[in-house]
């Protein structure tokens, strides 16, 4: 229907994340003769693979941009990343008169159609799609297995009718297994560019490093207190760059034969060259490499002895990038901190206030929330907090409606979904919470 242009991708605004939305350049909107609530094509030629989603307005930031931006199923849809051409063009959506989705067992009992089409209202689908949507507390992952019209494209509405296949997904399986992108982490937007730069480019573009005749990056050292998402953004970038990816912490590594510990690490750097492009990351590696005076055995000296062979040995072609994270920098071997061992050693501090509120607005996105909740006076209140610690205080402010309603339920019976529509987090509730919980530094 309409002209197909292209244009580079950037993330989704975190308000926009999971509801099918996307936001362009605006002199493109004007340029294309665009206006919010078009559905809009968006293909990837290289893979041969196209979606759809419901255009919103441009925002004045992304001016002169040429960037369309998109959450990460979006993206999986396409079988791209952020900084990859695209193309878009207007296209007519149908309204949808039946659609058919396949999902996870009972992670999709839908006892009311009805309650899925008001969720799903005005989303544009296209055949084969992934969605995800958070309902009743719980998140929820879907394919679009089938629809009527028969066309490109369908746009849900209050008609619609939706029935749910008992047929499973492999690829819903990996995303239960590994969804975890940018979006779902706050106050790290200077690190999360900053390991992107590192590992997205070398594992997708290495012929840029091949061109200017100097080797990829391949190890990142990451450090900070626990609990300020280190683990998290690793596995968001292995999800986001569609790595294989290899997680283990440090204990796991030892044994008590000997040698064993050794033969470990081997076997996880020749899985990694067996499958690559990959990532390994090693959790806690204080555990594994305590500096030499804190040496208690032969078999900690030749644990780090082989893994400083490994990664000295390991050519950087950038398909394997290695990443360790540590609580404790202090309290690594010297040598590991040498130059040239780690290509850059990134500290991921406690959030400040802003990325505290960022945080908070991610965790409670499938959280029902009373109108009264200020998200940015919590954010106020919780100096000191670190991402553990906020999911610890929603998970806790969470338990207190239940507690309320209690007296209502009779064990012996199913509760009413005019029960369940009555739960919702008060801004009581997380003030008595913040009275008594503890932050990690603190315990």
């Amino acid at each position: 229907m309409g002209i197909g242009k292209r244009i580079r991708i950037k993330d989704a605004y975190k308000d926009d994340v999971g509801r099918g939305r996307i936001r362009i350049d605006p002199f493109i909107i004007k340029e294309l003769e665009l206006k919010t609530g078009d559905a809009i094509e968006i293909s990837n030629p290289i893979r041969d693979k196209k979606t759809a989603a419901l255009l919103f307005p441009g925002m004045e930031e992304d001016k002169d941009s040429n960037a369309i931006r998109i959450d990460s199923l979006l993206r999986r849809n396409l079988n791209v990343s952020i900084d990859d051409l695209i193309e878009i063009r207007k296209i007519k959506a149908l309204p949808a008169d039946h659609l058919t989705f396949a999902g996870l067992g009972e992670s999709i009992i839908i006892r009311k159609s009805e309650q899925l089409v008001r969720m799903l209202e005005n989303r544009i689908l296209t055949k084969d799609d992934l969605i995800s949507f958070n309902a009743m507390g719980r998140r929820m992952d879907l394919k679009v297995i089938g629809f009527s019209p028969k066309t490109d494209a369908v746009r849900i509405h209050l008609g619609t009718k939706i029935s749910i296949s008992e047929k499973k997904y492999k690829e819903l399986i990996e995303i239960e297994n590994r969804k975890v992108s940018y979006n779902d982490i706050g106050g790290l937007n200077n690190e999360i560019q900053k390991v992107r730069d590192i590992v997205e480019l070398p594992l997708k573009h290495p012929e840029l490093f091949k061109a200017m005749g100097i080797a990829p990056p391949k190890s990142i050292l990451l450090h900070g207190p626990p609990g300020t998402g280190k683990t998290l953004l690793v596995r968001a970038v292995a999800y986001t760059a569609d790595a294989h990816f290899i997680h283990i912490t440090g204990p796991e590594l030892l044994s008590k034969f000997h040698g064993q510990s050794e033969e470990n690490l081997r076997k996880i750097f020749e899985e990694a060259k067996e499958m690559a492009p990959s990532i390994i990351f090693i959790d806690q590696l204080d555990s594994i490499t305590p500096n030499r005076d804190k040496l208690t055995s032969q078999r900690e000296r030749g644990l780090i002895a082989q893994l400083l062979s490994l990664l000295d040995g390991f050519e950087a072609r950038g398909d394997i990038i290695f990443i360790a994270e540590t609580n404790k920098i202090d309290h690594i071997d010297s040598s590991f901190r040498r130059p040239g061992r780690f290509d850059r050693e990134i500290e991921i501090k406690v959030p400040d206030m802003e990325g505290r509120y960022e945080i908070l607005k991610i965790i409670t996105r499938p959280v029902p929330l009373s109108k009264d909740v200020d998200l940015k006076i919590i954010a106020e209140k919780t100096k000191g907090f670190v991402g553990s610690d906020l999911n610890a205080l929603v998970k806790e402010a969470a338990l207190l409606p239940i507690k309320e309603i209690l007296p209502q339920i009779d064990y012996e019976k199913p509760i009413s979904h005019e029960i369940l529509g009555k739960l919702q987090i008060k801004m009581e509730h997380f003030l008595i919470v913040l009275e008594k919980i503890e932050t990690s530094s603190t315990k």
